[in-house]
C-alpha cells in the first residue's frame, strides 16, 4: 500500500509513501478537519491514499494569477 501524493491542479504525481512506514499523525492528517480530509485524502479499494496536494508550479501560477483560482481546472 502506498501513500500518493499529486498536484490538484495539473496532476502531476510529486512523491509516494509507503504506507506502512508511517501513520496519520506523522503525516499530519488529524490535524484536519473531517471536510478537509475528505477534500484531500482519497482511497482506492486496493488501500493505496492519494493525497492532493498543490505543486510549485501551481502555487506560483495561482499567486500571479489569482484569478484562476476561480475556474474549476486553472491549469490543466
Amino acid at each position: 500500500m502506498a501513500i500518493n501524493y499529486i498536484c490538484r491542479h495539473c496532476r502531476t504525481q510529486l512523491g509516494s509513501l509507503d504506507s506502512r512506514q508511517v501513520t496519520d499523525t506523522q503525516l499530519g492528517f488529524l490535524s484536519l478537519t473531517p471536510a478537509e480530509r475528505r477534500d484531500i485524502i482519497s482511497y482506492d479499494l486496493s488501500g493505496d491514499v492519494t493525497v492532493k496536494v498543490i505543486c510549485e508550479y501551481c502555487r506560483e501560477a495561482l499567486e500571479n494569477h489569482p484569478e484562476l483560482s476561480l475556474v474549476n481546472s486553472p491549469l490543466q
